[in-house]
């Protein structure tokens, strides 16, 4: 049987999913292989060295820098506090006491007695890195993270902004196509990751805002709401270290599309559950998919699911969605693969696939036009 190869989204209801969790310099991993963790555990931290503060301390107390040591009240690497005096001298015969004060709180890192010069840094910041996923960790990499599993349902996304968020997963629509107004959100939704059906108009979008909302899931947004929304144009490159209110995820593309049947039928089976959701998206080299990830009760991190499909596999029956007009949008399955390339339309000759669209209708699309739902 005839079969090719395409990228693709994954909605499934269940699939294996693994998160690699990772510090940004060398620090402590707090658990250990084959520890069960919840997506809001820290499982790994690390102290980041606070900002330097240089300062003139010779000048400013007007002594030669071969006298600063004598001058100063604290030794290198003892800690200090904003406004605390942390040298003295005497200066015009030793008629006037001159101090110098701390701007900050930290520590005496350094000093010089050729330049004058004192070398301030601020405390350290911490920096934890959490679960993310409920799951188990499968696999330790000392001093920088873990690797975490689990077996979950999962939604990924064509485009999103904001970080990584968790909550409970409500739905607050009828039906994928209806559009999300203000009116529907209320205190209920704190904290949630909420799925608003087709679209959400500015309104929507500022009242979930204001109620508080982790994430909002949509089939499509208009790009002018989009850009309100963020504050600016968003590029074609990376996203997810937007400062947002709550996290936005895109199922289907940008105007005014439906989400797809399967794919709110998917959240409204598991709503109530807990989820974890992330909008980071890049589309160039090392591709990354918005994604909503949803624990199931009744499924455990170690167990091993065969996928139906290998990841990339375009093949007859497969499901797809068309990403290019006249069809954009439209979900379909795959009914026929022809092997030779045909002329179409803008004369190019391309290899091109047959797909049975929802109502039935069967079209024929370049290969090129369609992305992969992997179930």
């Amino acid at each position: 049987m005839a079969h090719a190869y395409t990228p693709g989204l994954k909605v499934s209801e269940k699939t294996v999913v693994r998160k690699e969790r990772k510090l940004p310099l060398w620090g402590d991993v707090l658990v250990n292989k084959g520890d069960r963790v919840r997506s809001e555990d820290v499982v790994a931290r690390a102290l980041l060295p606070g900002p330097v503060h240089p300062k003139n301390l010779a000048g400013e107390l007007g002594i030669s820098p071969s006298e600063l040591k004598n001058a100063l009240l604290v030794k290198k690497g003892e800690a200090i506090k904003k406004g605390q005096v942390i040298a003295r001298a005497r200066v015009f015969f030793g008629l006037f006491k001159v101090e110098a004060i701390s701007p900050v709180d930290g520590y005496l890192e350094d000093f010089s007695e050729i330049t004058g010069q004192v070398i301030l840094r601020e405390n350290p910041v911490p920096v934890e890195v959490l679960a993310y996923i409920d799951g188990v960790v499968e696999s330790v990499l000392p001093r920088e993270g873990v690797i975490i599993r689990t077996v979950a349902a999962l939604v990924q996304g064509i485009f999103g902004v904001g970080g990584e968020r968790t909550g409970t997963l409500k739905v607050a629509v009828d039906s994928p196509y209806e559009v999300l107004r203000a009116e529907r959100l209320n205190e209920e939704y704190r904290g949630a990751i909420v799925v608003g059906g087709r679209t959400a108009d500015i309104e929507a979008i500022n009242k979930a805002a204001e109620v508080g909302i982790k994430a909002l899931v949509l089939g499509s947004i208009d790009d002018g709401i989009l850009k309100d929304y963020v504050g600016y144009d968003i590029g074609v490159a990376i996203t997810g270290n937007e400062n947002v209110p709550f996290t936005l995820i895109i199922t289907e593309g940008f105007g005014d599309l439906p989400m797809a049947e399967r794919t709110f039928n998917l959240f409204k089976k598991f709503e109530g559950l807990n989820a974890s959701a992330n909008g980071a998206t890049q589309i160039r080299a090392g591709v990354q998919r918005p994604e909503v990830i949803i624990f199931r009760k009744d499924t455990d991190p170690f167990e091993e699911v065969e996928d139906k499909l290998e990841s990339g596999q375009l093949d007859i029956g497969t499901t797809v969605r068309i990403i290019r007009d006249p069809y954009f949008g439209e979900i379909g399955k795959v009914v026929e693969l022809p092997n030779e390339p045909i002329i179409i339309e803008t004369e190019s000759k391309v290899r091109v696939l047959k797909v049975r669209l929802a109502d039935g209708r069967e079209v024929v699309v370049p290969r090129a036009n369609v992305e992969l739902i992997e179930t």
